[in-house]
């Protein structure tokens, strides 16, 4: 029973598939409408330290610039979001929602003077969450799929970086700060790792049926034959 409670958030769900192709499917959407109509929505992204700008913390994540930028926010938006469901499914939303608040607050406060738009700083949150987290909870499953984040997305790191122009490193960076104090602060809040038996204050080797086969050299215990069963009976 504790077991299956431990490892209630492993348990897949079709909300593991589901939320994420929502919301990719979400930020095509704006894209089509943007093409089809001929407007450009880049005015509601983030526009750092004026009060029209707030609105662009929540409208921004969903507004490209181009084809490009779109299709390079998507793959990794569809994987991290539906790695965050099927491994911390219980505060899957708080997280995705204090990472959508703290990149683009982190941006409106420290960006540049121009309009932030796109889905990368929400990335670079998820991919920071999904590490930092997976690393520190010393779960096996988790510690695995923290190294599959860093080998799929570690060279996100220099994003963090203002090394090319008209990159938003301050939305990545904003993004990435935010996913590393949201994986300390939900610590709490994640699947334990199933403790076996063996490894309970309770266990006492000598009661194990197991280890009663053996003696104290580590000497297998052959069985007593038929012979020596009768004998003992009489």
């Amino acid at each position: 029973m504790n077991a299956q409670k431990q490892n209630s958030a492993f348990q897949f769900s079709i909300g593991v598939v589901l939320y994420p192709l929502i919301v990719v499917l979400s930020l095509w959407l704006v894209f089509w409408f943007e093409l089809r109509f001929g407007y450009n929505f880049t005015p509601f992204g983030v526009k750092p330290r004026e009060i029209s700008g707030l609105t662009g913390i929540i409208f921004s994540p969903f507004i490209h610039s181009t084809l490009s930028h779109l299709w390079h926010n998507s793959v990794p938006t569809l994987v991290l979001i539906a790695g965050l469901f099927y491994f911390y499914k219980p505060v899957a939303w708080q997280v995705l929602l204090w990472i959508v608040l703290g990149s683009g607050l982190g941006t409106w406060l420290i960006g540049r003077d121009a309009y932030h738009i796109g889905a990368s700083g929400v990335v670079y949150g998820l991919a920071s969450f999904l590490f930092f987290k997976g690393i520190w909870s010393k779960h096996y499953r988790l510690t695995a799929f923290s190294l599959i984040v860093v080998f799929l997305y570690g060279s996100l790191i220099w994003g963090t970086m203002p090394i090319r122009d008209g990159m938003s490193w301050e939305g990545h960076l904003s993004g990435f700060l935010t996913g590393l104090i949201l994986a300390f602060v939900f610590k709490t809040k994640i699947a334990k790792p199933v403790k076996y038996v063996w490894e309970t204050e309770a266990y006492n080797p000598e009661d194990d049926p197991f280890l009663q086969q053996f003696d104290e050299d580590g000497n297998f215990i052959d069985p007593p034959s038929e012979e020596e069963e009768e004998d003992q009976l009489i």
